[in-house]
């Protein structure tokens, strides 16, 4: 949340705090099972405690963040069962958008994704893992948000914030870098020749990838 206090803030101060924070934990500055000190925050954010409990309470439905009573509110932990479910979802979710971008064919929809596409293998060259994971994620959600859906695209979205954080880690291995660019490209062909099963199949593949990866560094499922 570095230089926060100086930028244009939106609307209200409600969404200028949610803003601040989803970034925090997304981008991994609030790391999974930390405490959220809200009036360290609120002294930070220079915002009174009411916006933070709103900001609080709405990433508390995204799943970002937990609350233990008398303990307060902390960012939430993925098991493995957790972050599987979430994938098994967002494939689901994920097949439809593109199917419907497929469908409607942007003009311009697969220069957009190749000039993003530039700047992930930058970063993923430069080892850069925060910049990676940001083009990463812009390159999807750009590809998503060609279907047209807007309440599609807003529940996709909110799924990808509660796996951003892991998806920083898996991009810390220059291997799972390689072969992210790798299946990038196989998606950009699979597009480019408008063959929607392909890209469906690519991009399952890819989800796939990045879940048995991290199933080594994640917890399973406590009953």
């Amino acid at each position: 949340m570095s230089g926060a206090v100086e930028r244009r803030r939106p609307q209200t101060a409600q969404q200028f705090v949610l803003a601040e924070l989803r970034s925090a934990i997304t981008g991994g500055e609030l790391r999974p099972g930390a405490p959220i000190r809200q009036d360290a925050l609120a002294a930070r954010l220079e915002v009174s405690r009411v916006p933070l409990r709103e900001a609080l309470k709405t990433l508390e439905a995204e799943g970002l963040v937990v609350h233990h009573v008398h303990r307060g509110y902390f960012v939430a932990e993925l098991s493995l069962a957790d972050l599987e479910e979430i994938y098994r979802i967002r494939a689901l979710l994920e097949t439809e958008a593109v199917v419907r971008a497929m469908t409607l064919a942007p003009d311009d929809l697969v220069a957009t994704l190749e000039d993003i596409q530039h700047e992930v293998e930058r970063a993923a060259g430069a080892g850069d893992v925060t910049a990676m994971a940001e083009a990463n994620r812009r390159f999807h959600l750009t590809l998503i948000d060609a279907c047209g859906m807007p309440r599609l695209v807003r529940l996709i979205t909110t799924l990808w914030d509660a796996t951003d954080a892991y998806r920083s880690l898996y991009y810390t291995d220059p291997g799972h870098r390689d072969q992210a660019v790798h299946e990038h490209h196989a998606v950009l062909s699979a597009l480019r020749e408008h063959d929607t099963d392909a890209a469906v199949r690519r991009l399952d593949d890819h989800r796939a990838h990045a879940v048995a990866a991290l199933r080594a560094v994640l917890p399973p499922h406590e009953d």
